[in-house]
């Protein structure tokens, strides 16, 4: 089933976004340092996954959930929205341990 693959990860993107949006922990609360901070991520792992399939421990496999369209060798499109969507849930994660660590703060002092 191709595209199943890309299909997956943006319905849990959204879902994250969904959760981001009632909270206000990232895109919602500073959407241009939340698109920086996922950029300079997304980045930062393209560039890592450029090292490992230049050194050979990177390997696409053959997959049907994948759509088939490599943007390098042993690179699919997926790659990319996989990567930003790792870093956004990060972000998420994090803001959201924040606030809950915050809150537990304030409740123990008070």
């Amino acid at each position: 089933m191709p595209g199943l693959y890309l299909a997956a990860i943006l319905v849990s993107a959204a879902g994250v976004a969904l959760l981001d949006r009632r909270w206000r922990l990232a895109a919602w609360s500073s959407p241009g340092r939340t698109a920086a901070a996922v950029a300079i991520g997304t980045a930062f792992f393209l560039v890592w996954d450029a090292v490992g399939i230049a050194a050979g421990v990177f390997v696409k496999g053959d997959s049907p959930l994948l759509i088939g369209i490599d943007l390098a060798p042993h690179l699919p499109l997926e790659e990319p929205f996989f990567l930003a969507f790792l870093s956004y849930l990060a972000l998420v994660l994090h803001a959201g341990a924040t606030r809950l660590l915050t809150r537990r703060e304030r409740v123990e002092a008070a």
